[in-house]
């Protein structure tokens, strides 16, 4: 499920201790009207191979997204490595974000 997040300072303890906004829920077809995901991710690769935690959640959800939005992965210099494992379900990033570059992947 989605929901609007307008200040960080808001953020909230959820299900399995990750940090989520209040507030009133958008559904789960609200990432089809966002400009921009942020994925989270331990790594990726130069083809846009994104490594999760391993739920599958963010990759369920861009799958409802098509083309649209663009998707953004924020890592450290050394999280963007040759390869990542893939599976017939994961869902590419278009870009990737460290402190010292922009790798516009897709």
């Amino acid at each position: 499920d989605w929901a609007q997040l307008d200040d960080l300072r808001t953020l909230r303890p959820a299900v399995l201790g990750l940090l989520e906004p209040p507030g009133a829920r958008l559904g789960v077809e609200a990432v089809s009207d966002a400009e921009v995901v942020v994925c989270p991710g331990l790594a990726a690769d130069p083809s846009g191979g994104r490594l999760g935690r391993g739920g599958g959640y963010y990759d369920r959800a861009l799958s409802r997204c098509g083309a649209h939005p663009l998707r953004c992965l924020l890592l450290h210099d050394d999280e963007v490595v040759e390869s990542v494992p893939r599976s017939a379900h994961d869902q590419p990033v278009d870009v990737v974000v460290t402190p010292s570059r922009t790798l516009r992947l897709r």
